[in-house]
């Protein structure tokens, strides 16, 4: 079939329309793929960059959780505040740890240093000064009493001493008669004879009051003044205002409790470990304090029911913590046995069931838990938990225990 020329003139129109479309559409294509692999590109990025942020984040955790693991136990003190609380900080080592035998005791008033004061005459209480634990003078009065028997001993001293002066008299005349051979010899030797038994009946008549502790003269020669024979603290008194009492009638006790006694009772097998000067330490249940004596006393003997020995250990009371009555327990040194490692035993302290020593870290002190072996009171043994060497709270150690447990309860809430 013949074209005419419209006709090949429209079809290479089509053609070249053809042809432009479908260059339009390859350049559109290849725009879009540019497009797309820039936001590949930046799909990708942005998870590189997520998970760059994740590993940050893990990484902050990581590091804020290695600090909380590292102060978690951690108590942070400024070398000010450690001034301030008085710690004291000392290196766990080996060391020596006395080994001992213990024994319940109780203590008991000092008997060197007991008075059962009696008036030591018989009469009627006129005034009672002193009263149940009042601390005394020697000397100060404690009552005063009114003694038909005081009366006739005063009386008889009156009268002695009213017949010495009547013997002087009649010896200085007789002995100037003598000399200007006025009198005779015989005469003066009985006048001096006289005096010298008048001497001794004086003297005798107040040595009676002396003995009784009474004075030689009063405001009324019945009245007896019952005073202190030596410091201490009235701890009985059986005596009221009125009341008639015998002359052997203990009417006060009095003790000085600057020295107690800490009697315990020894079985006839520990015998040997308990010698007369060994030292000693003392403790009760009651309060934390302790005191260092020696044994003053073993008992030679053993008592038929019990089968058990008496002994004692006097200790010195200032501060009268050790009152009489209160129950204790006596450690008697046997020997000294090495430790690899020892503490003081103030540095120990409990948190329930555990105890633990608070050592030194940078920036302060740390808890840890440790397990303890033998005791002497004042040293401890480490048997694990503490390596020698170790720099540990000595003293004061109830300090940072307080502070542990504030962080705790701050921690809870």
């Amino acid at each position: 079939m013949t074209l005419t020329r419209k006709q090949g003139v429209a079809i290479a129109a089509i053609v070249i329309v053809g042809l432009i479309a479908a260059l339009a559409l390859l350049l559109a294509g290849r725009g879009d793929g540019h497009s797309h692999e820039g936001e590949g590109e930046t799909a990708h990025a942005a998870p590189a960059s997520g998970a760059s942020a994740t590993e940050s984040g893990h990484g902050d955790h990581a590091d804020h959780a290695g600090h909380a693991g590292e102060g978690a136990g951690r108590i942070a003190m400024t070398p000010e505040q450690i001034r301030n609380a008085n710690l004291s900080v000392a290196t766990a080592g080996p060391g020596r740890i006395r080994s001992a035998v213990e024994f319940p005791g109780e203590i008991r008033f000092n008997e060197d240093r007991t008075a059962h004061v009696v008036p030591r005459v018989a009469g009627v209480a006129e005034s009672v000064v002193a009263n149940l634990g009042q601390r005394v003078k020697k000397g100060d009065l404690l009552a005063v009493f009114a003694s038909t028997q005081l009366s006739d001993q005063r009386s008889e001293l009156l009268a002695a001493q009213r017949r010495l002066e009547l013997a002087r008299t009649t010896y200085a005349r007789e002995k100037k008669l003598w000399e200007d051979k006025v009198s005779a010899e015989q005469d003066f030797l009985a006048a001096r004879t006289a005096l010298q038994e008048a001497e001794i009946a004086a003297q005798n008549a107040r040595q009676k009051l002396t003995a009784i502790g009474a004075t030689t003269s009063a405001r009324a020669i019945n009245q007896f003044e019952l005073r202190a024979p030596f410091d201490g603290i009235v701890v009985e008194k059986h005596l009221a205002l009125g009341e008639a009492v015998a002359a052997e009638t203990a009417v006060f006790t009095i003790s000085d409790l600057n020295t107690v006694w800490a009697e315990f009772v020894i079985a006839a097998k520990d015998l040997g470990h308990v010698r007369l000067g060994e030292a000693v330490r003392v403790t009760s249940a009651a309060f934390d304090g302790a005191a260092e004596g020696k044994i003053s006393y073993v008992g030679a003997l053993l008592g038929q029911q019990t089968r058990t020995a008496t002994a004692r250990v006097t200790l010195p009371n200032p501060q009268m913590a050790w009152r009489p009555g209160l129950f204790v327990t006596v450690s008697v040194a046997t020997g000294e046995s090495d430790a690899a490692v020892v503490i003081d035993s103030e540095a120990l302290q409990t948190d329930g069931d555990r105890q633990q020593v608070y050592v030194e870290v940078p920036g302060g002190f740390a808890a840890h838990p440790v397990k303890t072996g033998r005791t002497d009171g004042k040293r401890i043994e480490i048997v694990d938990g503490l390596a020698p060497g170790t720099r540990y709270v000595s003293a004061n150690s109830f300090v940072l225990k307080a502070e542990q447990g504030k962080a705790s309860a701050e921690h809870a809430h």
